[in-house]
């Protein structure tokens, strides 16, 4: 993976943190009472947005993306924070003695297998859709066929 590659995919990590961070910080604002404050950090966030799907859009250009394809990246995402990334931090947690953090992490492995097998269910959908309209298609084939050895038998 290039430099570059990888520099984008941290300022899209950046500009994401920054911008659930000032949405966290405008909410906690306007419960404080400060109104214009929690309005500025949720423009700002907006802001954010905008700059991580510009690089988003460099790190999967949009012709190049498919459902299929949108949904695998996000199955393979989802996977890897269950088995890998949640369970790392989970563990780490324990031997730190962070109770709240293992529970944290341990809620965080349930929700993204549950994603995963959400997306996996959505391209199994698409990929039956896809093959019941081949179906269809090779059906009338078929039957074209059929039809024209019915004629020529008919008509020797």
């Amino acid at each position: 993976m290039s430099q570059t590659i990888k520099n984008l995919e941290a300022a899209f990590a950046g500009e994401s943190m920054a911008n659930r961070k000032y949405l966290y910080f405008a909410k906690h604002a306007r419960r404080l009472g400060a109104e214009n404050v929690a309005q500025i950090f949720e423009a700002t966030a907006e802001q954010e947005t905008k700059h991580a799907h510009g690089h988003l859009e460099l790190l999967f250009p949009p012709d190049s993306l498919s459902v299929e394809t949108m949904l695998q990246l996000a199955i393979d995402g989802e996977t890897y924070e269950y088995t890998t990334m949640y369970p790392e931090f989970r563990n780490t947690a324990m031997l730190e003695g962070n109770q709240a953090a293992v529970n944290e992490m341990d809620e965080q492995i349930e929700e993204s297998k549950e994603h995963a097998e959400l997306f996996s269910r959505l391209l199994l959908l698409k990929a039956e859709k896809r093959f019941a309209a081949l179906a269809k298609v090779e059906q009338r084939h078929a039957q074209h066929y059929q039809a024209t050895l019915d004629n020529l038998k008919s008509n020797p």
